[in-house]
């Protein structure tokens, strides 16, 4: 059996799914293992890298996906390569499947299956595949430093014989995997540090790490089974807003990390918020690429409203992409073992097996 990566768009994504370590593990296992040329390049990692593993470079991509029964992405393929698909094909990703719904369906009904990894169950089995908790860690951190570098004040507090510098104030929006990284790196460098979330059980998790967590009278449980976040009722909402918008006069820098996994991020930041904010501060939104956690907030833009930069952030693992490759294949590996019968040789997508069931898009 034949896996096969193809190049991603440069310009949207320098992830790669699969590295040189990882792709010894997967012709260890017996595959045959094809990529684009040049596939690594970027990273530092040149073709004769994985060629010395035996790895084959392909240079035309009708070429590699013909002949391929696994094809491994970090996001969807370009419709042209799209469109070279054949039945009974399998294709392992992240394929943002509420924005591309209606796509990824009329390929499944033509026989050819996606794996959306961005769908995994939060079970104890698949957490050495949770890309999304992989992933996200490297985010939190990364927004913490990214944040910290537009403030144009020191972190921690420094006593000096001319004065005293006070430690910033941050605020992370949302306590999942990201929000919980973003609290400890910046509590590390020094800053005092607030979080809410919508889920209780991050309450403890928050205090464990050092933060300040900011608790609305009356809160609700808004926690699925599956460990997400899910819509608030109008009331809390309320609630939330009247407590933020007095925390936030005091908040330097602000870390947005809340999403609702398929659907619009929350706009829990409002207009009046940021009217009450001081200037200088900083709003760091990695919610951005489903609409924002903060009003204002665009696409990969810095919008500066009376002196407070919003920061709206598409893909911050592209500022890490080594570190988060290395993850990310990692966590794809993992996912493929799980579906391979080894004994013989195939793709097994047995349905009973929560897995493979719930990242199947049907």
């Amino acid at each position: 059996m034949r896996i096969s990566s193809l190049l991603e768009n440069q310009k949207v994504e320098k992830r790669i799914a699969i590295t040189p370590d990882i792709a010894k593990k997967y012709l260890s296992l017996g595959f045959d293992l094809a990529l684009s040329e040049n596939y690594g390049v970027h990273l530092g990692i040149n073709d004769k890298e994985y060629k010395d593993c035996g790895v084959k470079i392909i240079k035309d991509n009708n070429e590699l996906i013909n002949n391929s029964d696994l094809i491994l992405q970090l996001g969807l393929l370009s419709d042209d390569n799209l469109s070279l698909l054949k039945g009974n094909q399998n294709i392992i990703g992240v394929f943002d499947t509420y924005k591309n719904k209606d796509k990824l369906e009329k390929f499944a009904k033509n026989k050819i299956n996606f794996f959306s990894l961005e769908l995994l169950p939060r079970i104890t089995r698949a957490q050495s595949m949770d890309i999304l908790s992989s992933q996200a860690n490297l985010a939190g951190y990364k927004a913490v430093i990214e944040s910290f570098s537009l403030f144009e004040k020191a972190i921690p507090m420094m006593m000096t014989a001319a004065g005293t510098v006070p430690a910033a104030k941050i605020l992370v929006i949302g306590a999942g995997v990201a929000g919980l990284q973003a609290i400890a790196t910046a509590k590390r460098m020094g800053a005092i540090v607030f979080a809410t979330d919508v889920r209780i059980s991050s309450k403890e998790q928050v205090e464990s790490l050092g933060g300040k967590f900011l608790t609305v009278e009356g809160e609700e449980n808004l926690e699925t089974e599956g460990g997400y976040a899910k819509e608030a009722s109008e009331n809390f909402k309320k609630k939330q807003e009247e407590l933020l918008s007095e925390t936030l006069k005091k908040i330097d820098i602000v870390i947005c990390t809340a999403l609702i996994p398929g659907k619009k991020a929350p706009v829990i930041i409002k207009e009046n918020m940021i009217n009450n904010m001081q200037p200088g501060s900083v709003i760091y939104d990695l919610a951005a690429i489903q609409g924002g956690n903060a009003a204002f907030t665009k696409v990969d833009q810095i919008v500066d409203k009376n002196g407070i930069r919003i920061v709206g952030e598409t893909n911050i693992l592209n500022k890490l992409p080594v570190s988060a490759s290395s993850l990310y294949a990692k966590n794809l590996f993992n996912f493929v073992v799980n579906l391979y019968d080894k004994e013989n040789k195939k793709i097994n997508i047995n349905l009973e097996d929560e897995i493979i069931e719930k990242t199947l898009i049907k």
